[in-house]
């Protein structure tokens, strides 16, 4: 069995998920980064030999956009997928359903599915820390189940929750801002899922462009990208309750 990990991770707490999945799996797991806007990746053909991870956040309660129209660049070619939901404790509603339908429309075998929980991108006094130890520990455990199903030979057609048709999409309409300890480095410009900041000016950042993936809020070495502390405030406050009680990892296979 040949492993690759393709994960949508703005601001890594996706790829802390599924770098601990892919350690229970194997030792060798070749890795292809979905947020890299640069990349091509209609080039790999899988097929019968290959496992992949499919790893994405969850933006509303949907995937985003952006990983959905690259994941359909994906030739899948019956290769078996094991896909994995990160959310910030909120809830993921029709995210898993829609990964799935997306992987098996490129052509993937829906193996297991996984839903974790990892801090929150911009609220991130909700699941502070995640995932951790106990998170850890039940991922890895997760691996080994679905290690198992796959030596076994056993495939399955999973019955995961989520809505069809999905929910109606939504952003966080979170912008961020530049400030003045910017010193025009351009790291931001340069890791922006979807080019939205300008090479030129890296305080400009295309309000129709950004899906508020906070990424390089979380990659600038200045802290200079910030958000609207009275918006984020006022959004904190309206996923208290849902985000009050510690939400757990769980396996569908």
């Amino acid at each position: 069995m040949k492993f690759t990990q393709i994960v949508f991770s703005p601001t890594g707490g996706t790829k802390r998920v599924a770098d601990i999945i892919s350690e229970g799996l194997a030792n060798n797991v070749a890795r292809v980064d979905l947020s890299d806007r640069r990349g091509d990746f209609s080039k790999t053909i899988y097929g019968d030999e290959d496992i992949v991870i499919i790893a994405v956040p969850s933006f509303g309660g949907r995937v985003p956009h952006v990983a959905i129209e690259r994941l359909h660049m994906l030739k899948g070619s019956g290769a078996k997928a094991i896909i994995v939901c990160v959310y910030g404790n909120r809830a993921y509603e029709d995210t898993l359903v829609e990964l799935k339908d997306t992987v098996e429309q490129a052509g993937f075998c829906v193996v297991a599915a996984i839903t974790a929980v990892a801090e929150h991108s911009i609220m991130h006094q909700y699941a502070t820390g995640r995932p951790n130890i106990e998170d850890r520990e039940q991922l890895l455990d997760y691996s080994k189940q679905i290690l198992e199903k796959l030596k076994s030979g056993f495939v399955t057609n999973l019955s995961i929750p989520g809505n069809r048709p999905y929910r109606k999409g939504s952003s966080a309409g979170l912008v961020p801002k530049t400030g003045k300890s910017c010193t025009d480095c351009g790291a931001c410009a340069e890791v922006c899922p979807v080019g939205a900041i300008s090479k030129e000016n890296v305080a400009s950042i295309n309000k129709k462009i950004c899906i508020s993936c906070m990424r390089c809020v979380a990659i600038c070495p200045q802290k200079a990208k910030t958000l609207n502390r009275t918006m984020v405030s006022v959004a904190s406050l309206a996923l208290k309750k849902s985000c009050s009680i510690s939400k757990k990892c769980e396996l569908y296979i």
